[in-house]
């Protein structure tokens, strides 16, 4: 699967830019500092983000300002290994930068619902973005209200699905990230099969399938505990694909009365022998999702090194670092350990 002669190059350029990822020794180093001009300081020392940092004063050490700064850094990687790849290579990566597009769109999204007066400045992403996406992300941010938002995506693949919710009354935040996270599962599940080969197209099965099946579960499981959604309602919000769930598995748990229940019928999936002990005592799926996404994007990098998995997985790996950044950078903020 894969081939040596064609991933050499990009897979040697994957392991070079893999040499600067902080280990989780690193992060326990950072998250013992008393304060975040002290852990940005710390953040220099490693090239991908001694670059996006420098020139930044202590007062624009907010989460916002250091969010743009991670997500750069994020979109600058990418960058570099389009830059690098071969034309096959490329039309994964075209596939896969649908989640940075939507990521920024959910950004605007949330200022546009919350009729914010400041708006997010994406300035330092247009270069970026203007080679990849047709998007106008300045007019995007500076969307007043909702219906605004809708229509400064006409053009995108995205004004279509959003659109109808406009005209049947459900333009609602939860709605429209619901539609989004739908756009975007279903395209890169149909179009792999265009553009990916049969090898490959296992690979990304088993990486997005699995996120899938993990968010549907978290998705009923905060249905249930939360919200008390009635069925009907659960249902129009799960993602219609599944990789080791089966429909009746699915509908027996959004069927369930509590979620307590719930928790009682996810032991009998696929999924059983990922979820730790104590998970009834202190709940956290979202947790046990990222580990178990962990080791499906590492187990098919390794098995795979000279495949598409390889780039598939160092994206990946690349966000969660930043989330885990983020996180210790919110824990040293606010004088919270991590446990």
């Amino acid at each position: 699967m894969g081939s040596l002669i064609a991933y050499s190059g990009i897979t040697t350029k994957v392991k070079a830019m893999e040499r600067w990822r902080i280990s989780d020794s690193q992060f326990e180093e950072m998250g013992l500092l008393e304060s975040v001009p002290e852990a940005v300081e710390y953040l220099r020392r490693f090239p991908p983000y001694g670059d996006i940092f420098n020139g930044l004063e202590d007062g624009q050490l907010h989460r916002g300002d250091i969010e743009q700064q991670l997500n750069l850094s994020q979109y600058r990687d990418f960058a570099k290994l389009y830059k690098f790849a071969n034309l096959k290579q490329r039309r994964f990566l075209d596939l896969y930068f649908m989640h940075y597009e939507i990521g920024i769109i959910k950004t605007c999204l949330r200022n546009a619902a919350g009729h914010r007066d400041q708006r997010q400045d994406l300035s330092m992403f247009r270069e970026f973005f203007d080679k990849h996406s047709s998007l106008d992300l300045i007019q995007l941010s500076e969307s007043q209200n909702m219906d605004q938002f809708v229509a400064n995506l006409n053009g995108s693949p995205y004004y279509g699905p959003l659109s109808r919710l406009q005209q049947k009354g459900k333009l609602t935040l939860p709605e429209c990230e619901n539609t989004l996270d739908m756009i975007y599962f279903r395209n890169i599940w149909r179009i792999k099969k265009k553009y990916l080969t049969k090898g490959e197209q296992k690979i990304i099965a088993q990486c997005f399938g699995t996120r899938m099946d993990v968010l549907n579960l978290q998705w009923i499981y905060r249905s249930k505990k939360f919200y008390h959604l009635a069925p009907a309602d659960i249902y129009a919000i799960l993602i219609p694909i599944n990789l080791h769930l089966t429909k009746e598995q699915i509908n027996r748990m959004v069927e369930a009365e509590s979620a307590d229940e719930f928790l009682t019928l996810l032991e009998t999936t696929w999924y059983k022998r990922s979820l730790p002990a104590g998970l009834r005592d202190e709940p956290d799926l979202k947790s046990v999702a990222d580990e178990i996404n962990d080791r499906i994007y590492l187990l098919t990098s390794r098995r795979e090194p000279y495949s598409i998995a390889i780039l598939n997985s160092y994206l990946y790996f690349k966000e969660r670092e930043i989330e885990r950044i983020i996180t210790t950078l919110e824990s040293i903020r606010y004088g919270v350990k991590i446990s």
